[in-house]
C-alpha cells in the first residue's frame, strides 16, 4: 500500500506560512486538511496568475512605498485572498479592493476577511462601471486584475484601469459574445464584399474568431492608451480553455508614435470587419489624452 501523499506533495505551490485556514474557508482544502480535487484546477490558475502579479506589486511598492490592487468580477475572491495572504499580509501597507456585483458573495468575503484579520481588504457590491465613481475607491489604482470576468466585464475592467491610470493590468478574459454578435448580424453583407468573411462564415468559427478578434482589439486599445502589452498562456489547456493572459504595463515616458499606430490599426480592423457599432466599446483616446 502506497503511503498517502502529504499536502505539500499534492500541492507543490503551497508556501511556507500560507494560511491553511484560508484554504479551508475557500474550500480548496477539506475541513480535515486534504486537497479538494474539485477546486484544484481553479487553484492552479490562481497560483499561476499570482506568479505574474507579485513582481508587479513589488515593483510598485518599491517605487512609491505603497500599493493598491483592484480585482474585478472578484466572485468568491480566490485571487484577492491568496494575494493578500502571500504578499500583503506581512507588510504594513497596501490594500486589496474586490469588486463584485453579487451582494451575497461580497458579504461572505467581508466576513471571511474579518475572521482572518485581513484588515486591508475591502469589498464593494457594485458593477465595474459603477466602481469608477465609487467613494470607497481611491482616485488611482496601481494594479487592476480581472480573472475570467464574463462577457464585457473584462472591457469594463479595462475602462476602469484606464480611468484610474493603472500602472499595470492583468487580465484573463472569459467569454465575450458582443463582437461575434455583430459579425453574425453583418455576415451576409461581409460575405458579399470580401473573401475574408469566410473566416467566420460558419457559426462555430463566428464564435471562435469573434473571441480572438475581441482580445486583439483589447490589446490594441491598451496600446493606444500608452501601455506595453504582452499576451501569453496562463496555464495548460488541460486546466482551462480560457487561459489567455493579457499583461499591460503603462509606459513612462509615453510613446506617441506607438500609440498612434495602435489607434490606426484598431480603427482599420473595426472598419474592415464591419465592427463600427463597437467603436464606443473599444474607444480610442482623444488627442489630449493620447498626448
Amino acid at each position: 500500500m502506497k503511503p498517502q501523499k502529504t499536502l505539500q506533495e499534492q500541492l507543490p505551490e503551497l508556501r511556507e506560512g500560507q494560511s491553511i485556514e484560508l484554504l479551508k474557508e475557500l474550500h480548496i482544502l477539506t475541513r480535515e486538511g486534504k486537497l479538494n480535487q474539485d477546486t484544484r484546477r481553479k487553484l492552479k490558475q490562481v497560483y499561476h496568475l499570482v506568479q505574474f502579479i507579485e513582481p508587479l506589486l513589488a515593483e510598485v511598492l518599491k517605487d512609491r512605498g505603497d500599493v493598491t490592487l483592484a480585482d474585478h468580477g472578484a466572485g468568491k475572491s480566490y485571487l484577492g485572498f491568496i494575494l493578500y495572504d502571500l504578499f500583503f499580509k506581512d507588510k504594513p501597507v497596501g490594500h486589496v479592493h474586490g469588486v463584485e456585483s453579487r451582494a451575497e458573495l461580497v458579504d461572505k468575503s467581508r466576513a471571511l476577511a474579518q475572521r482572518l484579520g485581513f484588515g486591508r481588504m475591502g469589498f464593494l457590491a457594485t458593477t465595474v462601471q459603477q466602481a469608477l465613481a465609487h467613494p470607497d475607491l481611491p482616485p488611482q489604482i496601481d494594479v487592476v486584475t480581472a480573472l475570467h470576468a464574463c462577457d464585457t466585464a473584462t472591457d469594463d475592467a479595462i475602462a476602469f484601469g484606464l480611468a484610474k491610470q493603472a500602472r499595470f493590468m492583468v487580465l484573463v478574459p472569459c467569454c465575450q459574445a458582443e463582437v461575434a454578435g455583430v459579425m453574425r448580424e453583418r455576415k451576409a453583407l461581409n460575405l458579399s464584399r470580401m473573401p475574408l468573411a469566410e473566416l467566420w462564415r460558419h457559426p462555430l468559427h463566428t464564435r471562435e474568431f469573434g473571441s480572438q478578434i475581441t482580445n486583439v482589439l483589447r490589446c490594441l486599445q491598451l496600446e493606444a492608451y500608452g501601455y506595453d502589452v504582452t499576451v501569453t498562456e496562463l496555464v495548460g489547456w488541460e486546466h482551462s480553455m480560457k487561459n489567455e493572459l493579457i499583461l499591460a504595463r503603462r509606459l513612462q515616458p509615453a510613446r506617441p508614435a506607438q500609440q498612434a499606430r495602435a489607434q490606426e490599426r484598431l480603427q482599420a480592423i473595426l472598419d474592415e470587419l464591419g465592427l463600427q457599432p463597437l467603436a464606443a466599446r473599444f474607444a480610442l483616446p482623444t488627442a489630449t489624452a493620447a498626448a
